[in-house]
């Protein structure tokens, strides 16, 4: 281990305090190899300590992105700013799971100081920011009035179906807007000839993730049928559907899975739309469905908005 492992980790004490936190801890040397990796970083990440340690920050394993998809490792990397700038870093992140999926984290960063005030590395910790608890709420709720669909432990179509009837009976009633968006997992079923069914449900899981984790507390997510997915949001204006669309679609571009050696890059087509106030539920199916298929037909992995609400 070299000077920072040195320094911070040289009893048996440390380690056992860092292994029991609660949170993601790592720290990195001067030129970002890490040298230690606790085990609440393995449980969050997937990634364990021996698959870590002596890597550098910024290989191909977390690959830190922001919000908007952008990568942070070779640009705005949180470490790197501490150990050059010797300043603390705060920050939301969105990290790879080893199984593929996109997670979010709350991330502080701190530079690493030796007794002469050097910086000789910087320290990661990073939170669980993913809605775990609403998640788990959810789908026991979905369970007990059979709603769940149990691969992906999203509501399924029925789910879907009786929520958007209940939006637009609220619409109908109190005038609520709502926004609806309707994507399809690209390539998906060749994906399933080459590779097999079991690697289609590991991305369709891996999608669901992603959905959930980018989508807000309020918003009623649900697997439609087969590789397709439906969000409703409610109260939401054109501009606040297509953030939130352009934001599922970059995550879920980020994400992949390696099979037989081979990175299996994973893309979804949107289509989104802003309720009618004569709309019916058929009549906002397909108006979404046919913006979904014009992001396929225009070459897929993109969004397709109502040009009426958002030119």
């Amino acid at each position: 281990m070299d000077q920072t492992g040195d320094i911070l980790l040289d009893t048996e004490f440390y380690r056992t305090l860092l292994d029991n936190l609660y949170d993601g801890v790592y720290f990195v040397n001067p030129d970002r190899k890490i040298v230690y990796w606790n085990e609440a970083a393995e449980r969050m990440t997937g990634f364990t300590r021996s698959e870590m340690v002596d890597r550098h920050c910024y290989d191909d394993t977390l690959m830190h992105v922001d919000n908007k998809g952008v990568s942070l490792c070779l640009r705005n990397c949180f470490l790197e700013k501490a150990i050059l700038e010797g300043v603390t870093v705060e920050g939301e992140v969105y990290y790879h799971h080893k199984e593929g999926h996109r997670l979010p984290a709350l991330v502080r960063v701190s530079p690493i100081c030796d007794t002469t005030g050097a910086i000789i590395g910087a320290v990661e910790i990073f939170s669980d920011n993913s809605p775990r608890v609403r998640l788990a709420e959810k789908v026991e709720e979905l369970e007990k009035i059979a709603l769940l669909d149990p691969l992906t432990r999203l509501g399924n179509r029925r789910y879907g179906d009786l929520n958007l009837a209940a939006r637009l009976s609220e619409l109908e009633r109190y005038g609520w807007p709502f926004g609806i968006l309707f994507m399809d997992i690209d390539y998906f079923r060749k994906v399933n000839d080459l590779y097999g069914h079991d690697v289609g449900d590991r991305i369709l899981r891996i999608v669901a993730t992603t959905i959930i984790n980018g989508t807000r507390s309020s918003d009623i997510v649900s697997r439609w049928g087969g590789e397709e997915f439906m969000i409703l949001l409610p109260h939401v204006d054109a501009k606040q559907l297509k953030d939130v669309a352009e934001k599922i679609r970059l995550l879920v571009e980020k994400s992949s899975i390696s099979v037989e050696g081979k990175n299996v890059e994973v893309t979804v087509s949107i289509g989104a739309t802003l309720v009618h106030k004569d709309d019916t539920i058929e009549t906002l199916m397909k108006r979404v469905d046919e913006l979904m298929y014009k992001s396929k037909s225009e070459g897929r992995n993109r969004l397709s908005i109502e040009d009426d609400f958002y030119p």
